[in-house]
């Protein structure tokens, strides 16, 4: 189970709150996302929003970098139970090879931009052109507002956001002309809560979550066999967690599965009640060069987890 929840969690963190099946984007949405993405999630706001579980979760691990985000939705007019459809927040590298990771967040909705440029004015803030696009400060949260059409709203920090431009003005390459990602996406945008991660994503992500299974092998032998990685959570009835990570070979991925079924069983020797009923709901498995884990609980059992020492001592 620490496996699932360190691979799950990050996408939860960013679930703030807003009925659609999919978390799917929009192409003016793809387009604003910056090309060398390390990582994308995607939520469906409302979906989230109906789920105790997920919103559970969310209270629990919610960091106050995150807090900034839906801040900054608050502050540019928007009410988020019902403006905000789907959110999406990528970490994108800025330069190839730079280990700097840069956020940016695109909101897609029906959003009553008439009323929010109105707030704007009313608070005095001015915008700043990006060739022609109006960029607004968001007051008191060092972050800026573009809307890029009125489905559609970009925001985080100013150097974000003007990168993101430049993607969807064509300035620079956008998510999508990388085709493993749009490719990655593919498998999962039908689901209310999804994220993909390129190769440097799932390594660090495996160096995470393999825990003490990691140990037990070269990781550094290992890791040049990922390739890519997508998740998806959906909470209609209860939890059920689904994670793919493409090796490429066969070998790879079922050395991967060994290791991973390795943790479980440590962890499932030592764990609470909760905890080992986790376990027992976790598959994993390898099919020719990819790797697969699947996990599903109850709401009940699920709320049991949260409060135990291990799902503290990660989020901690």
């Amino acid at each position: 189970m620490k496996t699932i929840l360190r691979v799950a969690i990050p996408a939860i963190l960013f679930a703030a709150a807003g009925s659609l099946p999919a978390a799917q984007l929009s192409a003016n949405a793809s387009t604003a996302i910056p090309h060398d993405v390390q990582q994308l999630v995607a939520i469906d706001y409302h979906a989230m929003e109906n789920s105790n579980s997920a919103m559970d979760l969310r209270e629990r691990v919610m960091p106050p970098e995150l807090k900034r985000f839906e801040d900054a939705l608050k502050n540019s007019g928007l009410n988020e139970n019902h403006d905000v459809e789907q959110l999406a927040f990528a970490l994108f590298r800025s330069k190839d090879g730079d280990d700097k990771l840069d956020t940016v967040g695109v909101a897609q909705g029906q959003f009553s931009v008439t009323d929010i440029m109105a707030n704007f004015r009313k608070q005095k803030l001015k915008a700043t052109l990006v060739r022609t696009n109006k960029v607004y400060p968001l007051a008191k949260t060092g972050m800026v507002v573009c809307f890029v059409d009125p489905a559609t709203m970009v925001f985080g920090g100013s150097d974000s956001v003007t990168k993101a431009l430049d993607a969807r003005d064509g300035v620079s390459p956008s998510l999508l002309t990388n085709a493993p990602m749009m490719d990655a996406m593919k498998s999962v945008d039908s689901e209310p809560l999804w994220s993909i991660l390129d190769q440097k994503g799932t390594q660090t992500m495996m160096r995470q979550i393999l825990g003490e299974a990691g140990s037990l092998t070269d990781y550094d032998t290992m890791k040049k066999h990922l390739q890519a990685s997508w998740y998806s959570m959906d909470f209609q009835h209860g939890v059920k967690f689904d994670l793919t990570i493409a090796t490429g070979d066969s070998f790879a991925s079922s050395t991967l599965t060994s290791l991973l079924q390795a943790g479980l069983a440590l962890r499932k020797a030592s764990g609470t009640e909760p905890e080992k009923q986790a376990l027992t709901a976790t598959s994993i498995s390898s099919d020719g060069g990819r790797m697969s884990l699947h996990f599903s609980t109850t709401d009940a059992q699920f709320n049991s987890l949260l409060q135990s020492p291990l799902f503290k001592g990660i989020v901690r």
